[in-house]
């Protein structure tokens, strides 16, 4: 989980680029706030990699809490950081316009945490179900588990829309899950788990009672 040294980072240079062409000025503030900092924090880490993923070994035995909110803003490398950061840009621009900055802020905060917890749900589910305990210690970090909760909402609140995923034309509804299948099947090092933690509180969200829950915390 180290990243690579003593090179170039092209996908950094590349999301510069992208970020440059759409335009400051064009970015919502807090979309362009997740950006800055996963790419501050690509740049200057507060912790090498495997002290900041998020594990059940590392989260719940050994109480390393602090994790949830360091392990989404690391990055393995820069088209980790790339990936996530321009999927990150695109949909941060259409939600934060529809949500407006303080709530879209507010569901990127307990979306970032809340993954974390779904996902040592997840992997402590597989080691009670297959016996198998190195599932303990599948370490994650990056922002893609947020991205899949928030494609959830995007694909909520614009239904009807058709997306491409692989070159094939699938409904939104069902696109979250087929590009979840994709990813694991083209990546095999990705965590499914991670990213179906993400789609989970994505519809926690949206038919569940999170916004209530939500709402009800920030006295709305």
């Amino acid at each position: 989980m180290q990243r690579r040294q003593g090179r170039v980072n092209a996908g950094l240079l590349l999301l510069l680029y992208q970020i440059s062409q759409v335009g400051l000025q064009n970015i919502p503030s807090v979309t362009l706030g997740v950006l800055v900092l996963n790419i501050f924090l690509f740049l200057n880490p507060v912790r090498p990699l495997p002290e900041v993923c998020i594990s059940v070994n590392e989260g719940f035995y050994r109480k390393n809490w602090q994790r949830l909110l360091l392990s989404p803003v690391h990055h393995a490398d820069d088209w980790h950081l790339y990936y996530n950061m321009m999927s990150m840009l695109w949909k941060g621009i259409m939600l934060e316009k529809k949500l407006k900055s303080i709530w879209f802020a507010y569901i990127i905060a307990v979306f970032s945490v809340l993954t974390g917890v779904v996902y040592m749900v997840l992997e402590f589910m597989l080691v009670k179900v297959l016996d198998d305990p190195s599932y303990e210690m599948n370490c994650a970090v990056g922002f893609s588990g947020v991205l899949f909760a928030l494609k959830v909402l995007n694909n909520h609140y614009n239904p009807g829309r058709v997306s491409s995923v692989l070159g094939l034309q699938i409904s939104s509804k069902y696109a979250c899950w087929v590009e979840l299948v994709a990813i694991h099947l083209i990546s095999p090092g990705t965590s499914f788990a991670g990213h179906l933690a993400g789609i989970l509180v994505g519809l926690m969200y949206t038919m569940g009672p999170l916004k209530k829950i939500m709402k009800a915390c920030a006295g709305i």
